[in-house]
């Protein structure tokens, strides 16, 4: 296992992690089995977070007797000072530590971030938390590339989670700038989110850019764990057929895949387009049904109250039939 230093945390991460998102379909066993067999495998980053219902349980549950093996990353959509603290106090005690070596602000939007940096904001209370030693580093997790811009200018920022893949190549620019500023660069959303099949290709791409400091795939079973771990691990060269390969799946996902750039938006209708279909990847690449509904259910607007109107198909840089996926959306959830 090849590891790499986390920006100016210091921390000696594997180069590839374990993404908590997909183990909400399985238990708590099964989630202590792949966590041992990852140990053994050299693996030690692992990443979570509050919104991933029972991730956090199993975790804690799965790392008893091993933390000190494990470097733990979680994250929260709080924005205040009391609920980001109570959300750092329901992580400890979720994940049965004492501390945890990352804790980060989960993917805000402009005006929660301005928010989270105000007075009696939720910085307020990591920094806090971080004085106390209830956590060791500070980092952010983010959707929008002009925000990745932003947070490279902020001293807290340790690190920066952002999606990139074969088919989201767009902060490749800020990606790089993450290494010369000394941020930690985490990788999400490495095979987009379950659109990309084939990992093998799509990881090696991840891995050969000396920029990405730590790759985090989602998993749930030792089959894919070793699927991924080959992939990362492969240092050559893409071949020509992996290169064709990698080709093929923009090819194919270049019509009809969100990036979550948010360039469609303001809706006219007041939808978070990226949001909807989000969720809507959440349901049919992992599978993650009840645990999607649920989210989608929640959102203020939801598909079927799109007018169908068609501005955001004139801003989306993609061409991206937003009508036509919305209507999907609808059908698949309901409403």
């Amino acid at each position: 296992m090849e590891y790499r230093i986390l920006g100016k945390t210091g921390l000696r991460v594997s180069r590839m992690g374990f993404g908590g998102i997909p183990i909400q379909k399985t238990s708590a066993e099964e989630t202590k089995v792949l966590i041992r067999f990852l140990m053994e495998q050299g693996v030690n980053y692992i990443d979570t977070a509050r919104g991933y219902t029972v991730s956090e349980e199993y975790l804690g549950y799965a790392l008893e007797g091993i933390r000190d093996r494990f470097i733990l990353a979680t994250k929260s959509m709080a924005r205040t000072k009391e609920a980001m603290a109570q959300d750092i106090q329901t992580s400890l005690r979720n994940l049965r530590t004492d501390y945890i070596d990352l804790y980060q602000v989960h993917n805000p939007t402009a005006k929660d971030l301005q928010q989270v940096l105000e007075p009696g904001g939720a910085l307020e209370a990591l920094q806090e938390a971080k004085k106390a030693g209830l956590i060791g580093h500070i980092g952010i997790t983010l959707h929008a590339k002009e925000l990745f811009e932003q947070a490279l200018e902020y001293d807290w920022v340790e690190t920066i989670m952002f999606p990139y893949n074969i088919v989201e190549t767009q902060a490749e620019d800020l990606i790089a700038r993450c290494t010369q500023k000394n941020i930690g660069f985490i990788d999400m959303k490495p095979l987009a989110g379950g659109a990309i099949d084939d990992p093998c290709a799509a990881l090696r791409f991840i891995a050969l850019n000396p920029n990405v400091t730590v790759v985090i795939p989602g998993m749930a079973t030792i089959q894919e764990a070793q699927q991924n771990l080959a992939s990362v691990s492969n240092t050559a060269p893409l071949t020509d057929g992996e290169q064709q390969s990698i080709e093929a799946i923009r090819k194919s996902l270049g019509s009809n895949f969100c990036r979550r750039c948010n360039y469609c938006a303001p809706c006219a209708a007041g939808i978070s387009i990226p949001a909807v279909f989000m969720m809507e990847g959440y349901y049919s690449r992992y599978d993650l049904k009840d645990w999607a509904t649920a989210r989608y259910n929640a959102f203020d607007k939801k598909a079927s109250d799109c007018i169908a109107c068609g501005v955001c198909e004139s801003r989306c840089p993609y061409n991206l039939p937003i009508r036509e996926m919305m209507k999907k959306a609808e059908s698949i959830f309901g409403v």
